[in-house]
C-alpha cells in the first residue's frame, strides 16, 4: 500500500515537463489525478500513460489567466469530492528575458496573472478542500531567481517572488490552526522546454530529468514536515 492511495490531488501546469512528471509518478504512487493545462492535446497524452501504467486520471483544461475558468475548476473537484488531499502549483509562464528598463507591460502582466495572481486564486478557491482533508499538502514549485535576483530575469523573478512570498504566508497562516502542510519546492535546473528557452546553449544531458523532480516530491508527500518546508532538488551524483 503506498501512503498516496486513494487521495485525490490536483496538479497544475500537468501538460509536460515537470508538471507532468509529478502528475505520472502521483498517479503511479496509487492518487487519483486531475491534471489541468492549456493544452487539451498534451492533457490527453499525459492522461494515456497514466492510464497504461494502471493509474487514475482526469483531465481539465484550464487557463490560469482566466480567474473564472480557476473557480469552475474548483467548483468541479468539489462536486465529486469533499476533499483535495494535494495540490502540487507547477505551472508557470517565463516572459523573454531583458533588461528590467525594457520588459514589456503586456508580458510583465501575463507573468503577474498566472504566476502570481492565479497562485492566489488556487489558494482562495482550494483552501476548503484542502483543510478538509486529514492530511492535506499545497505544494509550490518557485524559482532560484525569487530569492538571488539576477540580470535580465526580472520580469519572471519579480512574479515569482511575489507568488513565493504569498504562499510562505499562506503557510504560516495555516499551519497552527489545521493539518495542512505547504511545501516551497525549488526543482533546480531540470531538463524542460522552458529551462531550453531560458538557455538555448545549454547541453540538455547536463541537467537532470523531471522525474528525479517528481520522485521526490511523492517522497515528500509521504512524510512529515513542517510549513512551510523549504527545499532545493539538485542534481543526482
Amino acid at each position: 500500500m503506498s501512503a498516496l492511495d486513494g487521495k485525490v490531488a490536483l496538479v497544475t501546469g500537468a501538460s509536460g515537463g515537470i508538471g507532468a512528471a509529478i502528475a505520472e509518478a502521483i498517479a503511479a504512487a496509487g492518487a487519483h489525478v486531475v491534471i489541468t493545462g492549456r493544452d487539451t492535446r498534451a492533457l490527453e497524452a499525459v492522461e494515456e500513460r497514466i492510464f497504461a501504467a494502471g493509474g487514475s486520471a482526469t483531465i481539465a483544461p484550464v487557463d490560469l489567466a482566466d480567474g473564472d475558468g480557476i473557480a469552475r475548476l474548483a467548483a468541479a473537484v468539489s462536486a465529486r469530492w469533499n476533499a483535495l488531499d494535494i495540490l502540487v502549483h507547477s505551472a508557470a509562464v517565463l516572459p523573454e528575458l531583458m533588461a528590467a528598463k525594457d520588459i514589456e507591460q503586456t508580458a510583465l502582466s501575463r507573468a503577474l496573472t498566472v504566476n502570481l495572481l492565479a497562485t492566489q486564486a488556487l489558494i482562495a478557491r482550494f483552501d476548503g478542500l484542502l483543510r478538509a482533508s486529514a492530511e492535506g499538502r499545497f505544494v509550490y514549485l518557485t524559482t532560484s531567481v525569487a530569492t538571488q535576483p539576477r540580470a535580465f530575469w526580472g520580469a519572471y523573478a519579480a512574479s515569482k517572488a511575489g507568488a513565493e512570498v504569498l504562499v510562505d504566508c499562506y503557510a504560516q497562516e495555516t499551519c497552527n490552526i489545521s493539518n495542512l502542510r505547504v511545501a516551497i519546492i525549488d526543482p533546480g535546473a531540470t531538463r524542460t522546454a522552458m529551462r531550453a528557452k531560458a538557455y538555448p546553449g545549454e547541453d540538455p544531458a547536463t541537467v537532470k530529468l523531471p522525474g528525479v523532480v517528481a520522485d521526490r516530491i511523492v517522497a515528500l508527500l509521504g512524510e512529515q514536515i513542517a510549513s512551510p518546508h523549504r527545499e532545493r532538488i539538485n542534481q543526482p551524483r
